[in-house]
């Protein structure tokens, strides 16, 4: 048997002989080693209170979590909350288990919120602050936290120590789930139960989830290679996990290779490798054998590279891209454009699928929630991980939207007299939105009238076999006629009025247009807004509203659905509020139709009657 006392006296030895040789003196070591202790320590019994044991409705079987909110909102993994079922106990520090509610997932990237609900009604929880994972690097300390094992009976969770290995890692997913991506490589150990826990620098910040670990297949026990998902990765989903969605992840469509056969000269370049006809990127100008230099600001030159920054975003979300195009007569041009990204799930399965698959059978039964306190803050619905929080939040964006004045009351006939700049052209213009009476004279069915750069436009929005080009009307608008009556439904009617659909849509980057004749700068332009999505008849909208007093900073309208939409929308932008009848309403809309400003259109007067 080794004597590890005397072993351990003779490399202190070593050391402090080979410190001495080189000027330290010891004690003056042993004061910063002291001084590191006592703050790791502090870190430790700062965050110690914040870290959960999570565990099924049963007491058992589950992982490890960490409260970022006081109001006992706490991130861990998804493939935790798929074995506990949307109902959980999560056990603190402090020995007192709660009960707990997931709240929003993300399959994809392997991340959950779940909520624990208080002893006390008001009580606040323990949080952990949110730290940059971009500032990580190989070679820093770090902390994890959790319950490897099921170990902890009290709670009390384990601590371990170790060394940043890596950042920006790439692990590929398991089918169309658990993709891993720009994630940091720790040796600090973490093990079956761990998954979902923290990982703190040593200023007790979160920087990570712990989620996947390299384990010795026999025994289960960590080889010294573990991976945390980024925090700032998760920053970029907290709004959808917050609303009760389901997240996806981003796909460009299109894929990228790398081209090495002029390295020399060029070095490695991305380019184009295969491009979707209907995908936005394509609408944008991007083609085959295109270069892409960069996107959502971060440069590229690798296919790891692209694939590390693309999989940060969710679906639907819109991110700057700048690419090099090269036309037939081998003119080289640096464009920067706005991409609308895809969703990846969706695609991958589907690209999997053969296309004589049979079809499926039965699909299997959902497990029963147990019924705990935290059961009536479930609500299952198809598309969202928790439906009852969507509607919370959807709820509370409405109400503060509700501030800027209540138009239920203001009539069903709208009229405003505008002014309108169309390519160049100045005129004087209207919409005139109302009920007319049936012809049977029982009822009445909705008409919108526009003038618009001196054309007259009507449009009947509910009328039964309207073509696609009748509801896109002004021609190169997107359909603005179409815009302006689902905008009058919104403030006039709300939710009744969209039959499809009318939910919280996260959180998603907004870009109001730069003055007439200036460079677009996106990274100035972008504007964090939380999303109102709403349906009706076939025809979609997403509602962008201020993050900090909720008013409605504009909208787009997708004439063929949002799903499966294979064009641009129209895109309406508000500024100007003034007073107007009730409360404050845009004096100037721009109106976008894919890469061209179609209108420039400012309020002169709004008029609010009741129908006759």
């Amino acid at each position: 048997m080794t004597n590890t006392k005397g072993y351990g006296a003779m490399v202190g030895a070593v050391c402090a002989g080979l410190l001495l040789a080189g000027g330290l003196p010891a004690q003056g070591l042993d004061k910063r080693l002291k001084e590191a202790e006592e703050k790791r320590v502090a870190a430790i019994e700062k965050v110690k209170p914040s870290v959960v044991a999570i565990l099924n409705a049963q007491g058992n079987n589950g992982g490890s979590g960490v409260i970022i909110d006081e109001e006992g909102y706490a991130l861990t993994n998804f493939h935790v909350v798929a074995a506990t079922g949307p109902v959980m106990k999560c056990g603190l520090a402090d020995g007192v288990l709660y009960d707990g509610v997931v709240v929003g997932i993300d399959k994809v990237g392997d991340v959950a919120l779940v909520k624990l609900l208080p002893k006390k009604e008001g009580a606040k929880f323990p949080v952990s602050k949110l730290g940059d994972s971009d500032k990580v690097r190989a070679g820093d300390w770090s902390l994890a936290m959790g319950n490897p094992f099921l170990l902890a009976t009290d709670f009390s969770p384990t601590v371990t120590f170790g060394m940043i290995s890596g950042v920006h890692r790439y692990q590929y997913p398991e089918g169309a789930l658990l993709e891993y991506t720009d994630c940091i490589q720790i040796d600090t150990s973490i093990n079956p139960g761990n998954s979902g826990g923290p990982l703190f620098n040593m200023d007790g910040e979160l920087i990570g989830i712990n989620g996947r670990g390299s384990f010795e297949k026999r025994s289960r026990i960590n080889s010294g290679v573990g991976y945390a998902i980024s925090i700032n990765q998760i920053k970029n989903f907290m709004g959808h996990l917050r609303a009760g969605l389901d997240a996806d992840h981003a796909s460009l469509g299109a894929t990228v290779g790398s081209n090495f056969e002029q390295e020399e000269e060029l070095g490695g370049r991305l380019l184009i490798r295969q491009i979707k006809d209907e995908s936005d990127a394509h609408r944008r100008g991007l083609d085959l054998e295109d270069e892409l230099i960069s996107f959502a600001g971060r440069p590229l030159s690798s296919v790891n590279e692209f694939k590390n920054v693309l999989s940060l975003y969710p679906r639907g979300w819109r991110l700057p891209m700048t690419y090099r195009h090269e036309d037939d007569k081998k003119q080289s041009e640096r464009r920067e454009v706005l991409v609308r990204l895809e969703g990846w799930q969706r695609q991958v399965i589907s690209s999997t699928e053969p296309e004589d698959q049979p079809k499926p059978g039965p699909k299997p039964q959902p497990r029963p929630v147990p019924t705990t306190p935290a059961s009536k803050l479930y609500e299952a619905k198809p598309g969202f991980a928790n439906y009852y929080f969507n509607k919370l939040e959807r709820d509370r964006l409405l109400a503060g939207f509700k501030k800027h004045g209540d138009f239920t009351k203001a009539g069903k006939e709208w009229k405003v007299t505008t002014e309108d700049e169309v390519k160049g052209r100045r005129n004087a213009g209207s919409v005139l939105i109302k009920e007319e009476k049936l012809e049977t004279g029982k009822g009445s069915k909705p008409a919108i009238k526009m003038t618009v750069n001196g054309l007259d436009y009507d449009l009947e929005p509910l009328k039964a076999g309207l073509s696609v080009d009748n509801l896109k009307d002004p021609r190169n608008s997107g359909g603005l006629l179409l815009a302006m009556y689902h905008y009058h439904q919104l403030l006039t009617v709300g939710e009744k009025a969209f039959s499809g659909g009318f939910t919280h849509g996260g959180v998603e980057p907004y870009y109001p247009p730069m003055p007439e004749g200036q460079k677009a700068d996106f990274k100035k332009q972008r504007v964090d807004c939380e999303v109102l999505r709403t349906e009706n008849a076939g025809v979609a909208a997403k509602w962008y509203f201020s993050r900090q007093d909720q008013k409605l900073l504009g909208f787009e309208l997708y004439v063929e659905g949002l799903k499966e939409s294979k064009d641009d929308p129209c895109e309406v932008f508000f500024s100007d509020y003034k007073a107007a009848g009730p409360g404050q309403l845009p004096h100037k809309m721009e109106v976008v139709y894919g890469n061209n400003r179609y209108a420039t259109v400012t309020v002169q007067k709004y008029e609010f009657n009741e129908a006759k």
